[in-house]
């Protein structure tokens, strides 16, 4: 047995390229690379949509619509079997589920959230901002407790940050048409 085969892996490799060996290669002079221009060029490298200074395709259709993915609510998700390592009585909240290692914080989600999948024998308490019915279900099925945290409430329409309630439109009291 040949050891280069056996880290080869059954892998086949193009033969390389040798470039700039002279005219009679076909690859000699500019070796490949055409006749000067910024391609011809050492460094030069392509930016995703450039298009040789024309106005690329990204800035030339005009931008309509509305993107709710900055706004949409991101959940640190675990499943009701395993919310199972937890001794009875423990309180189970985010921290607690980080910190056993059950979820990653690699979406950087403040909200927490149980899925209904397996099931669980102990008593446990459970602070969650979402919970699915079969979660709930089966986590008082076993004696546990489920607790909503509350949601931020947001301020009411044509409400200031002072508490005043304007009407649409209104101007603000204190300044003077000139």
């Amino acid at each position: 047995m040949n050891l280069a085969e056996a880290k080869a892996l059954g892998l086949k490799f193009p033969e390389r390229k040798r470039i700039g060996r002279g005219v009679g290669s076909g690859l000699g002079k500019t070796s490949g690379r055409g006749h000067k221009g910024a391609k011809a060029r050492s460094g030069w490298s392509r930016r995703i949509g450039w298009e040789g200074g024309q106005m690329p395709l990204y800035r030339r259709v005009p931008k309509r619509g509305f993107n709710n993915k900055n706004f949409e609510k991101v959940f640190t998700v675990v499943n009701v079997s395993d919310l199972d390592v937890f001794d009875a009585g423990a309180e189970v909240d985010l921290k607690a589920v980080l910190a056993r290692g059950l979820a990653s914080k690699e979406k950087h989600s403040e909200l927490f959230k149980v899925l209904g999948d397996g099931a669980i024998k102990k008593a446990i308490t459970v602070k969650v901002d979402a919970i699915t019915a079969t979660a709930r279900t089966k986590i008082e099925g076993a004696g546990g407790k489920v607790i909503l945290i509350e949601k931020r409430p947001h301020r009411e329409k044509f409400v200031a940050k002072d508490g005043v309630k304007r009407q649409p439109g209104a101007k603000k009291a204190g300044r003077s048409a000139k």
